[in-house]
């Protein structure tokens, strides 16, 4: 499932890597991938320091193989990866793979079809180029900046959402099972959802109004989401209504906010009152 080559007429790296197929390629990764019945996911989880994050051998397996193929093609990028021990250099380097082999190990171990696989090509501390896959709904949502964005080559827009009273967000499942979204149930549509990534996969095709969180995030988590959703029409900001830049020294970001851009405001403003 390869999308459209979009043409160009420069031939720099950035370039190169929207036409590129082992990008897109990469994020079908099978041992990665559980069949639709779900009868092909890995049980066997080894648990990081925190008992709420788990890694799979399938989560460093399509690693190893993104990290393979992607600096091959195109070694004078930098690396920063959920599953890659952070190597400072990347810091030196204008083109930046920033990766999330699976984002949503916890869904993926469950069975729950909210996960995906995450490629972001980032040059100078902007997303140019994004790939989000899920494996079980077979949706590949690509974007380049200035092209659009697509889900299996259909273009894909925001909704059209403009009053906030009912609109449908996505919200952390974690979070919810926190009690950190009641605040927010007087006015939203609330509806819990596993994978950062996906949640803005799902805002970019316009099957929700909005996700958002108050809650630190890594940028593996945000990245590629975030051309994603600009792409489709809508706007992603951080908790103080700034654009983000990646590839910054700390990959922990305080929280992020995306809408279809007609509530980005009014999401801004509510999520800055005070909480009861």
């Amino acid at each position: 499932m390869t999308p459209a080559v979009v043409q160009y007429n420069s031939n720099d790296t950035h370039t190169r890597v929207c036409k590129h197929a082992s990008v897109y390629d990469t994020t079908t990764f099978s041992p990665s991938c559980p069949s639709p019945s779900g009868r092909a996911l890995e049980r066997r989880v080894r648990q990081r320091s925190r008992v709420d994050n788990p890694v799979t051998t399938a989560d460093l397996a399509a690693n190893r193989v993104l990290h393979e193929t992607l600096l091959a093609a195109f070694p004078e990028a930098g690396w920063l990866s959920e599953e890659s021990a952070d190597d400072v250099a990347r810091l030196q380097h204008d083109y930046v793979w920033i990766i999330d082999p699976i984002d949503g190990t916890k869904e993926f171990i469950q069975g729950i079809d909210e996960f995906v696989v995450v490629v972001a090509f980032v040059v100078q501390q902007q997303v140019e180029v994004a790939v989000t896959y899920n494996p079980v709904r077979q949706e590949l949502l690509h974007a380049c900046r200035g092209q659009g964005a697509f889900c299996n080559d259909q273009p894909i827009h925001v909704s059209a959402t403009s009053h906030l009273p009912g609109a449908l967000v996505l919200a952390s499942r974690s979070e919810t099972g926190r009690g950190e979204w009641e605040r927010f149930r007087d006015i939203l549509t609330v509806r819990p959802m596993g994978s950062v990534a996906y949640k803005l996969a799902l805002v970019a095709q316009g099957k929700c109004d909005m996700t958002f969180s108050l809650v630190p995030k890594n940028e593996w988590d945000i990245c590629a989401g975030t051309l994603l959703v600009t792409e489709a029409g809508g706007q992603v900001t951080d908790l103080q209504g700034q654009p983000f830049r990646f590839n910054q020294p700390e990959t922990l970001r305080a929280g992020l906010i995306a809408t279809n851009g007609h509530l980005q405001a009014q999401v801004l403003r509510l999520t800055q009152e005070p909480a009861a």
